[in-house]
């Protein structure tokens, strides 16, 4: 399995050696973040959220959990939900050391500069992240997380309370867009070159996304958390234009995270299960998505949980579209959100009125791969029409398609149960809904909720 470093935020180097330079040098000092200027600060931040929490060591078990990805080792093995406390610390220093630590310097220093939209940026990212951590692990520290040398043991958040906290931090970041600052970014944001419009999307279809969260959530309404969704998405992303990725030169020490993911050194492949549902589909993106085995020519996957190990040679991974060297990481995407809004439709108006959204979000990621118009006609007849029995499986399985390799997949299948999967050969247990709680967070904050098991539900998966 491969390892992220705890100092990811480094990978910054490599996109710019004047930023990362004094990103280290913040490092040396972290008491006096108005010492570094915005622009030191947001690149190596953003590299850290594509290279070591989006894709990382975390996303790379998700992705087995999910039957995407597959290990060619024997078992047990992540694969087969065998995880010890030891292989999840890297992700949690990650999340916060690396992560959320140096967000909240950067807003820090925007607030001390006056540069409010470097503000909007550090909020929104820190949404993004602070969802991300919760969703993988539950109740974490939230209010006392980045009290630094004041709070070594801080307290463990509810998640309902983080959620909250993750709206609020989305509204303020809206507030701080529409004001003017003496600084703005440009080239330092990898993300969209400093144009504001597309953070404020980013940031409504990421309100948009942590409301559909708890449409089965105790004590919330699934078509109240529908209308907050759709009044969101109103002001959400409008096109492929508007997606959070990550741009990768492609060049040496610049390449993809999923390139270097499926490397041969790996022993990463693809899962059966995704290539399997892509071929029973006679869905014309597989050839877009799955490169063929290049020993035998074929789309093959792994099976998870196989006792025999094959030639890696014999297995399919992404084609150059996800995992070339200069791919983008697509992180949060315009088609995730016409997929929110045929959910919340569904929830609202009933699978009739979803019926065009979803037809709408399946041909805008055809379209992405370059599938021709006749099989995009061919394959949306034979998917037929959405009806109140079968429309949230159907939205649901079009969406893990569109949303290959994200991990808000394994978000959506704990809380609706689709695609529907079966455990793997050789499982230890049932499909985790959780990562367990890392040792080295245990040994330093011991906490009643880290004796969460794999399968143990969220608050909001119920």
């Amino acid at each position: 399995m491969k390892k992220i470093s705890l100092i990811i935020a480094v990978a910054g180097c490599v996109f710019t050696a004047g930023g990362c330079k004094k990103f280290l040098d913040v490092n040396k000092d972290p008491n006096r973040p108005e010492s570094v200027q915005e622009s030191a600060l947001l690149p190596p931040v953003e590299v850290a959220l594509s290279h070591g929490l989006y894709g990382g060591n975390a996303a790379i078990i998700i992705q087995e959990y999910l039957q995407t990805i597959a290990l060619n080792q024997p078992v047990p093995n992540a694969g087969t939900y065998f995880q010890l406390h030891t292989d999840i610390d890297v992700d949690w220093n990650v999340l916060y050391a690396t992560c959320l630590t140096n967000m909240n310097r950067l807003d820090a220093v925007a607030k001390t500069n006056g540069n409010p939209n470097y503000q909007a940026i550090a909020k929104i990212l820190a949404a993004y992240t602070w969802g991300t951590g919760t969703d993988m692990w539950g109740d974490i520290p939230f209010s006392q997380a980045l009290g630094g040398e004041q709070q070594y043991t801080p307290v463990y958040d509810k998640q309902e309370d983080i959620y909250k906290g993750i709206q609020l931090l989305l509204d303020s970041a809206i507030a701080h867009i529409a004001e003017q600052g003496a600084k703005a970014p440009a080239g330092d944001d990898y993300f969209y070159q400093g144009d504001m419009s597309k953070w404020e999307k980013l940031a409504y279809t990421l309100k948009a996304r942590y409301y559909m969260h708890l449409t089965k959530a105790p004590g919330y309404n699934a078509a109240t958390q529908a209308d907050l969704a759709l009044a969101a998405l109103e002001k959400g992303m409008a096109s492929h234009d508007d997606d959070l990725k990550f741009p990768y030169a492609g060049i040496a020490g610049q390449e993809n995270v999923w390139y270097t993911t499926f490397l041969p050194s790996s022993t990463l492949i693809l899962a059966s299960g995704i290539v399997d549902s892509l071929k029973a589909h006679d869905d014309p993106r597989l050839p877009r998505m799955v490169r063929p085995a290049r020993q035998t020519g074929l789309y093959t996957g792994r099976q998870i949980g196989a006792i025999d190990i094959g030639s890696l040679e014999s297995y399919s991974i992404p084609t150059d579209f996800y995992q070339g060297p200069g791919a983008n990481n697509y992180m949060v995407t315009y088609l995730e959100a016409l997929f929110l809004k045929a959910e919340a439709t569904l929830i609202k108006s009933g699978a009739t009125a979803a019926q065009p959204i979803y037809q709408q979000a399946i041909r805008a990621h055809m379209e992405k791969l370059g599938v021709s118009e006749a099989a995009i006609d061919t394959y949306l007849a034979e998917r037929g029409t959405l009806s109140a029995g079968d429309a949230l499986r159907l939205i649901m399985t079009e969406k893990k398609v569109a949303n290959f390799l994200n991990i808000e997949n394994w978000v959506d299948w704990r809380r609706t149960g689709y695609p529907a999967m079966t455990k793997v050969p050789n499982a230890l247990s049932d499909i985790p809904r959780r990562l367990l709680y890392p040792q080295n967070e245990i040994i330093a904050n011991p906490r009643p909720e880290q004796g969460a098991k794999l399968t143990d539900k969220m608050w909001w998966d119920q």
